[in-house]
């Protein structure tokens, strides 16, 4: 099969179109034909060897953890999912580094999967699985965010930032966020109270008694700074330091997990409307398309998910 691999750590010219093995399916595993998969800020730091600690991956490396496809093979102990299921997901991390998602075949583990409501695209169901699921846990799960809080997002423009803004309006919560001036017409569609242009206003200028903080850009100072002593914040960008843990609101970092269940509530909460799947572009799926799209995403140019259509070879 074809994918999009580096051979070795560096810039976005290390990704290259590959011929390699397609991947063989475990018993609690299906194999997905992807239609399209989309990127985000761990596929270039993955790229630049930022998770050597985490992963002693063995190169030519396939990167990528969002997914969209249909089934084309199911493990004799998958129960839920056969094949022509149109699916979507956030797969596991796989210790070989052969099983990204930048490429035409795909294997995953059936519990994280969800089936693709008809409603929404391949592409737009490429663009929430990451993203979604680690607004979703945070906002939900680790923060509990309730009706009347204030909360504050950092990097609302982010496609965790999109999904974060949405689900805490979902929640009742009043919400602040912080992005450039560009965006704030964006933000206040989808439900942000108060965009704040980080390059001109320092939050602690503007921001006073907060309930909870998102932080996605290891600021954590600036968040408890806001927080009022029983607040919260989570960061998914930062780890926190005994000093920041002992100031008073509760202060941890997340990693996400994968879950298909959860996945599939937030494709619901997209197809009643509730939450908004904002693409920035579309990227070809060739050596240039998703070097072109880690180059964009590095720059920190979009708003909204950035997507590979996998489809799409020209």
């Amino acid at each position: 099969m074809q994918a999009v691999v580096i051979n070795q750590y560096g810039g976005p010219e290390e990704l290259q179109m590959q011929d390699i093995d397609r991947p063989e399916i475990a018993s609690d595993e299906v194999l997905v034909a992807v239609r399209a998969t989309s990127i985000n800020p761990i596929d270039w730091k993955a790229r630049q060897g930022l998770l050597k600690g985490m992963y002693d991956w063995q190169f030519p490396v396939v990167l990528g953890w969002d997914v969209a496809g249909t089934i084309v093979e199911a493990g004799k102990d998958v129960r839920d999912f056969k094949v022509d299921d149109e699916v979507f997901a956030r797969p596991d991390i796989y210790t070989d580094g052969r099983r990204g998602t930048y490429a035409q075949y795909a294997a995953v583990k059936a519990d994280k999967l969800a089936l693709k409501p008809a409603e929404l695209s391949f592409e737009q169901a490429a663009a929430l699985p990451l993203a979604g699921l680690t607004a979703y846990q945070v906002i939900h799960d680790r923060l509990q965010v309730k009706v009347g809080e204030k909360v504050l997002i950092q990097a609302g423009a982010g496609g965790v930032g999109l999904n974060a803004i949405q689900l805490a309006k979902y929640f009742g919560a009043e919400v602040a966020t912080t992005a450039s001036e560009n965006h704030r017409e964006l933000l206040t569609e989808i439900g942000a109270d108060q965009v704040i242009d980080y390059h001109t206003t320092d939050i602690k200028e503007v921001l006073h008694d907060y309930d909870a903080v998102f932080d996605t850009i290891n600021a954590i100072d600036d968040g408890l700074a806001i927080l009022k002593p029983t607040g919260r914040l989570v960061t998914i960008d930062g780890q926190p330091t005994e000093a920041q843990q002992q100031q008073g609101p509760e202060v941890s970092s997340w990693w996400l997990q994968t879950n298909g269940k959860q996945l599939a509530t937030l494709a619901n909460l997209a197809v009643q409307g509730h939450l908004h799947i904002i693409i920035d572009q579309v990227f070809p799926f060739t050596t240039a398309g998703v070097q072109a799209a880690h180059r964009y995403s590095e720059a920190s140019h979009s708003a909204g998910k950035l997507i590979i259509n996998v489809n799409q070879t020209v």
